[in-house]
């Protein structure tokens, strides 16, 4: 049995972790037999936002990784206590978590950093040769940490965000919502998701190949 982190950085597509890709990526991670460990920083929200209507909650602070354990149902493991070397891959969903939570850069842009836990654990399953899957906004994330080994990844085809991935030293691939960038040299696939899709079935198409390819990898 292949055993999987999946990443995640709080809950709810405007504050955290995309749920709908989470859930995607979960259940394509069950249909193959994989023991799944989801894992969070354990650290504050930038911010909440009230998902009914778009607009920010001042007055309320929420933790990342309490956030995240809505959608593991419970279980769920501080980013800082995750080794590398117990899993045979790693995933990163989606969701303005990682722009806001993980990374800078929702507030920074190209000149964007990510948090240090989430480079090391990048940097030393690479060194390993564990596979790393990354969905919609999360190559940012691979693009900080390898972009030195000139990593090639996708968020689909919006020229802006793949400029500051470039800028990192990735090179970006245009790619269709239902398809995956696979960088076999870096063991490393990528897949637009919701930076693309209109619809939750759109959004598991290329999710679903996103795991299988990260699986086969492993």
């Amino acid at each position: 049995m292949q055993k999987v982190a999946v990443i995640l950085s709080g809950c709810g597509v405007y504050d955290g972790a995309e749920i709908q890709e989470a859930v995607l990526t979960l259940l394509a991670l069950d249909h193959a037999g994989a023991a799944v460990t989801c894992a969070a920083p354990d650290i504050a929200q930038k911010h909440v936002i009230d998902h009914s209507t778009g607009s920010e909650s001042p007055d309320e602070d929420r933790n990342v990784m309490v956030e995240a354990a809505r959608i593991s149902r419970g279980p769920i493991q501080p980013l800082s206590t995750l080794q590398a070397g117990d899993f045979d891959a790693i995933i990163f969903v989606g969701g303005f978590g990682v722009a806001k939570n993980l990374s800078s850069f929702a507030f920074d842009g190209a000149a964007y950093d990510a948090d240090p836990e989430v480079v090391d654990l990048i940097q030393l399953a690479h060194s390993r040769g564990i596979p790393l899957g990354f969905m919609c906004i999360a190559p940012v994330l691979a693009a900080r940490a390898l972009g030195d080994q000139s990593v090639q990844l996708t968020i689909g085809n919006d020229p802006e965000i793949a400029a500051a991935l470039e800028a990192k030293g990735a090179r970006h691939v245009n790619c269709p919502v239902d398809d995956v960038i696979r960088d076999a040299t870096n063991r490393v696939v990528s897949t637009p998701a919701y930076m693309l899709a209109t619809s939750i079935s759109e959004a598991e198409a290329g999710i679903k190949k996103l795991v299988a390819t990260v699986l086969q990898l492993a």
